[in-house]
């Protein structure tokens, strides 16, 4: 017999997971995490300071999501809210947590100038520290920055303004993209005609009319016909024998 591994989908786990299993220890996820954390208390973030409504995710938590994502590829607020769901290096930052489209697109939006200034110095330490030689589908600048090197002290920091100034055009260009896409996503909001709950309901009432009407046409258009009997304006009858045709005279076409 052949020597199979079960798979077994029913039985429950015994013991709580821990995510850290959930993905190998060289995955860029756990560098994405360190780093933002490391710059991330310099960094002013939106928040709702009075506390007020649901509760906010954390917005480390936010940043690092957003800069995965954007790192592969992922740059729809949609395609980001399903990935919480089902892609794994994802749903170990968010720790399980599902932040919805709009909530992801807000902090987008909200958090701009600070999410430019941690992508820029994450991708600035994966350089000057050499752990990182590319993020995702980002390549980092295999020279390290030594800025604080006596000898060499003005060339470094010219080379890391360089440095910095290319790594914030790119960042740049990575928000735009993300905007272009989820601005031209389906808009999940009501029409502005429609947002009034009275003319929703008779907008609403008006289409299942016409679609009643259209589909009784249809029923009908399929329905047999029945024979049509016409009578031709010019047809003369012989009112004396029914069956009996009345005779032409030569070869003319008057009777």
């Amino acid at each position: 017999m052949e020597n199979l591994v079960q798979v077994d989908r029913q039985t429950p786990f015994l013991m709580p997971q821990d995510l850290k299993d959930w993905l190998p220890k060289n995955h860029i996820v756990h560098f994405i995490i360190d780093a933002v954390e490391a710059v991330s208390p310099k960094v002013s973030f939106h928040l709702n300071k009075r506390g007020s409504g649901s509760k906010q995710f954390n917005p480390e938590m936010m940043m690092e999501l957003l800069i995965y994502s954007y790192c592969t590829k992922r740059f729809s607020s949609y395609a980001i809210e399903k990935a919480t769901y089902t892609d794994i290096p994802t749903m170990y930052i968010t720790a399980m947590e599902h932040p919805d489209h709009n909530t992801i697109n807000n902090f987008r939006k909200n958090n701009k100038e600070a999410f430019k200034k941690v992508f820029t110095q994450l991708l600035l330490l994966a350089q000057t520290t050499g752990l990182m030689k590319k993020i995702g589908t980002i390549s980092v600048d295999g020279t390290k920055i030594h800025a604080n090197a006596s000898k060499h002290k003005a060339v470094s920091y010219k080379y890391a303004k360089e440095q910095i100034e290319k790594y914030e055009k790119e960042v740049d260009e990575i928000l735009k993209e993300a905007e272009k896409i989820d601005n031209t996503e389906n808009n999940v909001n009501l029409p502005e005609e429609i947002v009034l709950k009275e003319k929703r309901i008779s907008v609403l009432k008006n289409a299942v009319k016409q679609m009643e009407e259209t589909q009784k046409e249809m029923i009908q258009e399929k329905m047999p016909k029945e024979p049509e009997n016409k009578v031709d304006d010019k047809a003369q009858v012989n009112f004396t024998d029914s069956e009996s045709r009345i005779m032409k005279f030569g070869n003319s076409n008057n009777f």
